[in-house]
C-alpha cells in the first residue's frame, strides 16, 4: 500500500460519515422521543430512518476507516457532534447551554487543528 494526501473520495465519505451519524441519531431521537408507548414506538418509520442511517454510517465509517489514518478520522468526523447539537437545537427545541456551546467550540477547534495536518489516505 502506498500512502498518499486525502483525496476528493475520502473527503466525500468523510461528508457521508458525518451526516449520517448526525441525521442517524436526529431521527433516532425523534423516533423514540414521542412520549408514545412502547409499541407505538417500535411502529414509528423514523426509528426505523435512524437506524438505518446509522447503519450507513457505519458501513461508510468502515470504508473511511480502511482509506485514511485513525488519528485523522476520529477527529475530523467528530464534526458530527457539532451537527448533532444544532440539529438538536433547530429542529427538537433542545436549550443548549452556554458551557456546553463551549465544548462544542472546542471541538471545532480540534476538528479543525487536525484537518490542517497531512494525513496519509491508504491506498491498495
Amino acid at each position: 500500500m502506498s500512502a498518499a494526501p486525502i483525496g476528493r473520495k475520502t473527503w466525500l465519505i468523510t461528508a457521508v460519515v458525518v451526516g449520517t451519524n448526525a441525521g442517524g441519531n436526529l431521527f433516532l431521537k425523534w423516533g423514540v422521543g414521542s412520549g408514545a408507548s412502547w409499541l407505538e414506538t417500535l411502529l414509528n418509520p423514523w426509528l426505523y430512518l435512524g437506524v438505518a442511517l446509522l447503519m450507513l454510517w457505519t458501513l461508510s465509517r468502515m470504508a473511511l476507516l480502511s482509506r485514511a489514518d485513525l488519528s485523522w478520522v476520529l477527529p475530523v468526523t467528530a464534526s458530527g457532534y457539532v451537527l448533532t447539537v444544532l440539529l438538536g437545537v433547530m429542529f427538537l427545541g433542545e436549550r443548549v447551554s452556554g458551557r456546553r456551546w463551549a465544548a462544542v467550540l472546542l471541538i471545532v477547534a480540534g476538528t479543525a487543528l487536525v484537518a490542517r495536518t497531512r494525513p496519509m489516505e491508504r491506498r491498495a
